[in-house]
Order: structure tokens, then C-alpha cells, then sequence
């Protein structure tokens, strides 16, 4: 098992060198220095209550799952942060390329990423032809957070998955 576990660790470590590193282009660095901040508290919560307040009668509905599925996601994100206290890449890698104020708090799993996920999900399910959309809008914030040198891809895919199963099972439950 620990040999698996080494294959891993090794793999995850040069997806994030190659993302954070090879990939670097000045371009990137405002794209994803703006789009990193879609998965952030005030947007997130700004458009999921939006979408609640303002929406049409069907996605008003939809909107309300997504405000929920957001506040409930990030109950298990602080469980686990404080649990797994696992330091970012730049803590651990000083030639880590970061942007400006980079986070201090634990690395596992991505905040950002579960909440953008928790956000758009409730969207797709509603209308999956929003699929092609929003998926990628979602991945892109989750792949900004490893070129910022903020997340590992396991934090990331971890936030996927917490947001995204988040919202598929509140989107059940609620009628």
C-alpha cells in the first residue's frame, strides 16, 4: 500500500510543478489571479443569493439549493482543514510561484473549489445543457488554485467532489 500511496504523492507533485511552474505565462497570471476569486466567499455567496432573491420562479428554487449546498459544503471543508492540517505547496516548496496575500490556513481540500462547484452544480442538474458552461468555468477555478501555488490536485478534486456531491444530494432532497 505504501508504494501506491509514493506513486501518488509523486504523480500529484508533478501535476502541481508542471501547472505551477511550466505552465506560467504572464496572461495566466491575471486570468486565473481574477477567476481564482469566482470561488471566493463574496462571489459565491453574492451570486448564489442573487440568483435566490432575484431568479425567475424555477431558478429562484435553484438558487436556494445552490445557497445551501454552499453553506452546507463548507461545514465538512472546516472539519477537514482542521483535521488534515496539511501545508500548501508554497509552504513546503520555496520556488513555488504564488500570487499577492497567498492563504495561511490548511491546504486540504479547496474552499474555492468546493464552493464554485457547490454554486454551479445545482445549475447543471436544473438544465444539464448548462453543462458545457459551467463544468469548465468550475474546473478553471480549481486548476487556478494549483497554479497559484494555493492547492495540490488532490485538494482540488477533493473540493470537486465535496461540492459536487453536496449539491447533487441537496438538489434530491429538496423538492
Amino acid at each position: 500500500m505504501s508504494r501506491v500511496f509514493g506513486w501518488l504523492l509523486d504523480r500529484e507533485q508533478r501535476v502541481f510543478r508542471y501547472v505551477n511552474r511550466r505552465l506560467r505565462r504572464t496572461w495566466l497570471d491575471r486570468a486565473f489571479g481574477i477567476v481564482t476569486h469566482l470561488g471566493g466567499a463574496t462571489v459565491s455567496i453574492a451570486g448564489t443569493l442573487g440568483f435566490a432573491l432575484f431568479a425567475g420562479s424555477n431558478w429562484q428554487r435553484v438558487g436556494w439549493i445552490a445557497l445551501a449546498t454552499l453553506a452546507i459544503s463548507h461545514i465538512p471543508v472546516a472539519v477537514l482543514k482542521r483535521t488534515y492540517r496539511r501545508l500548501r505547496p508554497y509552504q513546503i516548496w520555496p520556488d513555488t510561484f504564488t500570487g499577492p496575500n497567498p492563504l495561511k490556513d490548511h491546504s486540504f481540500p479547496s474552499g474555492h473549489t468546493t464552493a464554485i462547484f457547490s454554486a454551479l452544480v445545482p445549475y447543471v442538474l436544473e438544465q444539464p445543457l448548462l453543462a458545457p458552461l459551467l463544468l469548465p468555468i468550475a474546473g478553471i477555478v480549481g486548476l487556478s488554485r494549483i497554479y497559484l501555488g494555493l492547492h495540490y490536485p488532490s485538494d482540488v478534486l477533493a473540493g470537486a467532489l465535496l461540492g459536487s456531491v453536496t449539491a447533487s444530494c441537496l438538489y434530491a432532497w429538496i423538492p
